[in-house]
């Protein structure tokens, strides 16, 4: 049977209670959380490009909230969500070089033949499911506007 992501966190989480890592057992946790908050809001069992979804958001949540708190002086705060920001990137895919991005980007343009920014959402709607937990979607989306100038 295949091992699903979700599993896969919830025997992490196991690991971690068992070795007393108190910090990544913490972060196993908040995903654990989200996941089943989503999962009880919506009344379904989420796959792993759902997961990813959410592993990818409270990424991008983290790095906001670090910078906020660099910003503030609070470095210990950001070094907290850095540490859960390191343990969420255990379960996503591993990251697309700029190379990588660049080709999907180019493959997806000539794909629907677009010349405008017009064509924007309809190449994200290409490249979002090749990208999702792998690359940061405003990253790629500024590599698309270059492209389309």
């Amino acid at each position: 049977m295949l091992q699903t992501l979700k599993i896969k966190i919830v025997q992490e989480m196991k690991i971690a209670m068992r070795a007393k890592d108190k910090i990544r057992l913490g972060a196993i946790r908040l995903i654990l959380s989200d996941i089943k908050r989503i999962e009880v809001d919506e009344r379904i069992e989420l796959d792993d490009t759902r997961v990813l979804v959410v592993l990818d958001k409270m990424v991008k949540q983290r790095k906001d909230s670090a910078t906020q708190y660099a910003n503030a002086d609070r470095q210990e705060l950001a070094d907290l969500e850095l540490d859960e920001i390191e343990v969420i990137q255990e379960f996503l895919p591993e990251a697309l070089s700029e190379s990588e991005i660049l080709t999907i980007v180019s493959e997806a343009i000539q794909t629907i033949g677009a010349t405008s920014m017009k064509d924007m959402g309809a190449i994200m709607g290409i490249i979002k499911p090749k990208i999702q937990g792998r690359a940061d979607a405003g990253e790629v989306s500024k590599i698309i506007k270059t492209k389309l100038k």
